[in-house]
């Protein structure tokens, strides 16, 4: 079976259904994919887009993002490079109150066992196991 990319705007679509009738289709597609019958693949980019656009546009809290974002993730026909890791940021983006983005670095980090980060970004001291260090002249 071929494999067919699958961008964000069909992933806001059906999250907002602001379009009832797109809406209705990128559902047709999900269900597909669901029960195997077709096969798409994503990449994080587009896992990173969706949640920005949905947080910060569509203001959807942190825990239904995680619920509808994690949902597509574990859909069995869907191909994610990093799966398993996206599902874990989501569970970081909202049980530290973090960004997305410094969730996925951070859990990138620990994943390479690189405890120190430079960043001025104080979330950062929010994790457990992370030094954030501020660069210095």
């Amino acid at each position: 079976m071929r494999s067919r990319f699958l961008d964000t705007n069909i992933l806001i679509r059906y999250f907002t259904k602001d379009d009832e009738a797109k809406a209705r289709q990128a559902l047709a597609l999900l269900q597909r994919v669901e029960r195997g019958e077709e096969q798409i693949q994503t990449s994080t980019i587009v896992i990173f887009e969706t949640v920005y656009v949905l947080r910060s546009i569509y203001h959807v809290p942190k825990p239904k993002i995680r619920e509808l974002v994690g949902n597509l993730i574990r859909l069995r026909g869907l191909h994610l490079p990093g799966k398993y890791l996206c599902l874990d940021v989501l569970d970081l983006f909202v049980e530290r109150n973090i960004s997305f983005a410094d969730a996925y670095n951070a859990l990138y980090m620990r994943a390479q066992e690189i405890p120190e980060i430079y960043s001025w970004d104080t979330d950062f001291d929010k994790l457990e196991g992370i030094t954030r260090i501020e660069p210095q002249e």
